[in-house]
């Protein structure tokens, strides 16, 4: 047997744990620099307000039924995710436990519970328990299956009887369940797909299931035997964990066309910064640096130049400075001047696990001074982790100081977050006072 556990609405209950006024309101959160909807409220989705809409689309609506609008605050979010997640590895441990998003966790209930106390009532607490431990609301849903798993969470969020725990345990259950889950929400079926599920007349996850296998193959290729196979009950999904990433992308669009080198350049190292951070992160290293320059598409009055070229590093690397300097490199080759660039970006690729390097005979760096990059890196890392993001950055990080207040503009201040919240759970000075 496996559970889900998933967050109700995660980025916006993260908001309300500390603004318990926004309950019972719609609420949305919008995207990096303000753009669109990634997280909405029942109440918000009950005014027909839909998921990746441009809020600008919307403001009409937002006046009219006082939606309540919130800018991405990233921080926040992982914070209150830690504290979901490790309340449910102590209550099974690492090795049954699997984080599938920020939201949402699988676990394996076998050696969990003992036979006194049913799956249900087990499930119930566990509810009750991370709501008063962090605040959060989640749903569970359990079933033989991940798939079928997933199937119960829907369930479980969707119907109040449930009193947020469903379980699919008997073939009779499982039927029912299926005959009314609309095929578009199983998990592991795609929206571009289900387009050619109806083509062939298949509206229900039932309707799916009644199919051969055989046929299932043809039309879908292997992974949708695999979900066939799961919705009957058949364990088909080792792990839902992915491997290691193959890329990483930090990427922004600029307020205002860019046209001047040390802006630019300013702007990818920053970029190329952040890739850095993540690669450290995830105990991983890159080989290859590619840098990425558009202009305006909506300007197409104006010369338009979208280049892109890839440096690849003789040794493998994760600190600031390596990552940094060769998009620097590249971005140099690719400047031109006379257009007004619109939006940049970094990718690294060529990802190995940072503890699998050999070091090449012909590096840059002797392994010594590699040695203390690292630690530099290390040390960054460390410090902006304590007293917040950009309080160390190399020099090419930084944006010219405002000329009448002598303050620098910080990289994570140049997003449009006109509505961002305070991070309550992880900065002192945004600590929430009582009177």
């Amino acid at each position: 047997m496996y559970a889900v556990v998933d967050c109700d609405n995660c980025f916006v209950s993260c908001e309300r744990v500390f603004q318990p006024d926004l309950k019972g309101r719609p609420v949305v959160v919008l995207s990096n620099n303000d753009g669109c909807v990634v997280a909405r409220s029942n109440e918000a989705k009950a005014i027909g307000i839909k998921m990746g809409t441009p809020i600008y689309q919307i403001m009409q609506l937002v006046r009219e039924q006082n939606v309540q609008i919130r800018s991405s605050n990233y921080t926040l979010y992982a914070d209150m995710s830690n504290r979901v997640m490790s309340i449910l590895h102590d209550e099974v441990g690492s090795r049954l436990m699997e984080q599938y998003s920020i939201d949402e966790a699988f676990l394996e209930l076998p050696a969990l519970a003992p036979q006194a106390q049913p799956w249900k009532e087990w499930g119930e607490a566990l509810v009750r328990k991370i709501g008063q431990w962090t605040g959060m609301p989640v749903s569970i849903g359990i079933g033989e299956t991940r798939t079928l798993a997933k199937v119960a969470t829907w369930f479980a969020k969707h119907y109040a009887g449930y009193n947020k725990v469903c379980i699919i345990d008997t073939p009779e259950k499982r039927e029912a369940a299926l005959k009314l889950l609309d095929v578009s929400e199983v998990w592991g079926v795609g929206w571009r797909s289900i387009d050619r599920y109806r083509y062939y007349g298949i509206q229900t996850a039932w309707d799916f299931t009644q199919r051969s296998a055989s046929w299932i193959r043809s039309k879908f290729t292997v992974t949708g035997l695999r979900t066939w196979k799961e919705l009957k009950g058949e364990n088909c999904i080792e792990s839902v964990l992915t491997g290691r990433r193959q890329t990483i992308c930090t990427s922004r669009s600029f307020e205002h066309g860019i046209s001047d080198l040390n802006t630019l350049e300013m702007h990818v190292g920053n970029f190329a910064s952040h890739c850095a951070h993540k690669l450290r992160k995830e105990k991983s290293a890159a080989q290859l640096v590619t840098v990425f320059l558009q202009t305006n598409h909506f300007r197409p009055e104006q010369p338009q130049y979208d280049p892109s070229a890839t440096i690849s590093l003789i040794t493998p690397a994760s600190n600031d400075i390596e990552i940094v300097n060769a998009a620097l490199r590249v971005l140099r080759t690719l400047y031109r001047t006379g257009f007004e660039f619109k939006r940049a970006g970094v990718i690294v690729g060529g990802i190995c696990s940072n503890q699998a390097i050999q070091q090449d005979l012909f590096d840059d760096f002797t392994p010594e001074q590699r040695l203390r990059l690292n630690k530099l890196s290390k040390v960054m890392d460390f410090v902006n982790g304590r007293m917040g993001d950009d309080t160390i950055q190399l020099g090419i990080q930084q944006f010219p100081a405002d000329i009448r207040t002598g303050k620098r503009t910080l990289y994570k201040d140049l997003i449009r977050h006109e509505y961002r919240s305070k991070c309550y759970s992880t900065s002192l000075k945004d600590a929430i006072e009582t009177k």
